[in-house]
């Protein structure tokens, strides 16, 4: 669970703020604060992974809690919410390293956004001990690298994809091998390869590499549920 922290002073644009916290799953509330020193006093006693914070507030403002996080070299994200849309405040929190920055008013479908693609990444980056630039660009820079493919590549045909995607679709668990897919399939290592390649290139798949005991990579890959249409294409 992702530890959050609601840092408004405003009563109901913190019960909003909670209130949508409670409907995304991977999110436990910790705390709610009304000042950017109540905030303080939590984070001495709590663990919090995610602060989501206001900017304007009595007594000291947020960008003095995110100055304050950096300072003293605190582990914790933040999300500013705020009525601030002065390009000197925003240019100085993307400098302090927010998250993200959601302009009140907003509506929910951007911050259940913001949160649904904080969450992939935090699972991203708990599974992941190296990373390659493509993941690296689209997950830390928002940078996606469109693979426009319209036939299937040459040695790969629909029947084998439908079976390959039908072992994949059938696995219980949410990560998997090439050796999961070649007992299912029943086709060998170096063509299910293939095929996960292809549906790699896609954006269908999520590909990740974990070394094993002996240092050697062992490529795993799971279903990235947003681009997940795109087979349908090819079947």
């Amino acid at each position: 669970m992702i530890r959050t922290m609601i840092v408004e002073d405003d009563p109901m644009v913190a019960e909003f703020n909670k209130r949508y916290i409670g409907e995304i799953k991977g999110f436990q509330l910790v705390a709610v604060s009304a000042t950017v020193d109540a905030a303080i006093e939590v984070l001495q006693k709590q663990t919090v992974d995610l602060i989501l914070l206001d900017i304007f507030m009595p007594g000291k403002n947020g960008l003095e809690l995110l100055i304050y996080l950096r300072e003293n070299e605190m582990d914790i994200d933040v999300i500013i919410i705020s009525a601030a849309s002065d390009i000197e405040r925003i240019q100085k929190a993307i400098r302090y390293g927010v998250v993200d920055y959601l302009i009140k008013p907003f509506e929910f479908e951007r911050l259940n956004t913001t949160l649904t693609a904080y969450k992939e990444k935090a699972r991203f980056i708990k599974d992941q001990q190296v990373i390659s630039q493509k993941e690296l660009d689209r997950q830390f820079f928002h940078i996606e690298e469109k693979t426009v493919i319209e036939d299937l590549p040459k040695g790969l045909t629909n029947n084998t994809l439908k079976q390959v995607w039908e072992a994949i679709s059938s696995h219980k668990e949410e990560h998997f091998s090439t050796e999961d897919i070649v007992k299912i399939v029943g086709i060998s290592r170096v063509s299910v390869r293939k095929y996960l390649k292809f549906l790699t290139d896609i954006g269908v798949l999520r590909e990740r590499i974990i070394y094993g005991t002996v240092g050697r990579p062992v490529y795993q890959y799971e279903i990235n549920k947003s681009e997940e249409n795109l087979i349908k294409k090819y079947l």
